[in-house]
């Protein structure tokens, strides 16, 4: 079976996505902070069938990361990464005046710097797949000028760069950069508490991540709207 690991797996797009594979027959190994919520969902997913291997911690931490991958090569090797885990910079989100320079270095951290150590890890497994693929959460932050979004967004535009300088580096890869678009997520509430318009569930954009697998499409940024729109 082909082995993902998926961080920020225990809710939100990542558990939705998780379940999605497992439903496909993929083996996985997800991580998040809350260890309970992350047994949670690896428990949920061994109604499919599919071996789970639940690793919580933060993706900050090296020896976090190389245990997501050990536990990877024990299941089989690591044929999908994914990059979900994020985080805002501040909660609820100001304008960049009023940004904690050490928020916008945590963002980064998490965002950016333990993407790119995630990738380097799984690298010698990711190129021995059969088709390999890394998949990065971004958002429409990463190319717009949201108000008070703006250290979280360049986190995420930085994400989006490592991700093309790294499809360029890798051909033998599948490297994608997914703007997911709105969804109701734990992570919108506590970036902008005040805003009760309905989104859409995280699950609506399950079948824009399938594609990319199913279709293998050049690596490149896309987005799920978009992905949706042409089926």
């Amino acid at each position: 079976m082909p082995v993902a690991i998926i961080t920020g797996a225990s809710k939100g797009l990542g558990r939705a996505f998780a379940e999605a594979l497992a439903a496909r027959g993929w083996d996985l190994v997800l991580d998040a902070r809350d260890a309970e919520a992350l047994q949670g969902t690896a428990t949920a997913l061994e109604a499919y069938g599919a071996r789970v291997t639940a690793l919580p911690g933060d993706v900050t931490d090296a020896g976090h990361r190389a245990a997501l991958v050990a536990g990877a090569r024990l299941l089989g090797g690591v044929d999908l990464l994914v990059s979900n885990a994020s985080a805002l910079g501040a909660e609820p989100l100001v304008r960049l005046a009023e940004l904690p320079l050490d928020g916008l270095r945590r963002a980064l951290e998490v965002n950016v710097v333990a993407a790119l150590g995630l990738v380097r890890e799984a690298l010698p497994s990711l190129r021995a797949a059969p088709a390999g693929a890394v998949l990065t959460v971004s958002s429409d932050a990463a190319a717009e000028a949201y108000q008070t979004w703006g250290g979280y967004g360049a986190s995420k535009a930085a994400l989006d760069q490592l991700a093309a300088v790294l499809g360029a580096e890798e051909p033998g890869l599948r490297v994608w950069a997914v703007d997911p678009g709105d969804m109701a997520t734990d992570l919108y509430a506590a970036a902008v508490p005040d805003d009760d318009d309905p989104r859409p569930d995280p699950v609506s954009v399950v079948p824009a991540l399938l594609r990319l697998l199913d279709e293998r499409p050049a690596s490149g940024r896309y987005g799920a709207p978009a992905l949706l729109e042409e089926r």
